[in-house]
């Protein structure tokens, strides 16, 4: 029982670490690490990182590994930080982040100026707009939802040098010009609003949005799980069905694309 209890510890430590690990850049793939609820690390093919909506040192469901604004900095800086709207679940750590790392922030741009942040890490935009960092393409489009002070809700469009793209949701409802987005760029991967609630479309509702206007080859659900009235793992899974694209991760997880 010892030598068991031993190993179990030694096992706990390594998966403790790999989940902590700064993702690597691996040529040829995208890596996306969930944060937690809707936060993630995105390192494209070219090696430029991103993070979108990193609420963290609130956030019952980060890695405590991932919380310290400090980890961000140095060689762990993003090329920007990109937030979909102002509720404190995707917000509240940008300032402290955004300092910390140096890194400009991506969000509406009435929002943005509130944070009282230098000019060059001020990159307010609003629907239609695009930004470049390294190669990767962010295009801002809709959603549907609520933003308060200022702005308006945001998803956000990463489209890389090899002619992939990656859509994160935001805080939404299913709406018709979902089929303009996958029009216009054909996401491959999805980082999927699924909750549900008194705030976003449950999993069901998502489910159905994918069906009706999208053909990614990876579907990651988020914004579930993290509180009581949210949709748990296991109705996300039912809502899906089995659908092998579903890439249900744990907090701090790493996959290559």
């Amino acid at each position: 029982m010892r030598l068991v209890r031993s190993l179990a510890a030694v096992a706990t430590v390594v998966l403790a670490g790999a989940l902590s690990a700064q993702p690597r850049h691996v040529a040829g793939k995208i890596s996306v690490r969930w944060l937690g609820h809707a936060g993630f690390e995105v390192v494209s093919p070219g090696g430029t990182r991103l993070l979108i909506d990193p609420w963290l040192s609130g956030n019952p469901s980060a890695p405590d590994s991932l919380k310290p604004a400090a980890r961000w900095s140095g060689a762990n800086k993003p090329a920007a930080i990109l937030i979909s709207h102002s509720h404190f679940d995707h917000a509240g750590d940008t300032k402290a982040l955004a300092q910390a790392s140096g890194a400009p922030v991506v969000g509406a741009f009435e929002w943005v100026n509130t944070l009282g942040l230098p000019e060059g890490q001020a990159m307010g935009g609003n629907v239609g707009g695009t930004m470049q960092f390294g190669d990767v393409t962010v295009h801002l489009v809709p959603a549907m939802h609520s933003s308060d002070p200022g702005g308006r809700p945001l998803g956000f469009v990463l489209t890389f040098a090899d002619g992939r793209s990656l859509y994160h949701t935001g805080d939404t409802w299913v709406f018709g010009d979902m089929a303009l987005i996958q029009e216009r760029y054909h996401p491959s991967i999805l980082l999927l609003g699924v909750g549900g609630g008194p705030y976003t479309e449950d999993a069901a509702t998502a489910a159905f949005a994918v069906k009706k206007y999208f053909t990614p080859t990876a579907i990651i659900p988020m914004h579930y799980a993290t509180f009581p009235a949210l949709n748990t793992e296991a109705q996300v899974r039912a809502a899906f069905k089995g659908d092998a694209r579903l890439a249900v991760m744990k907090p701090g997880e790493t996959r290559a694309f």
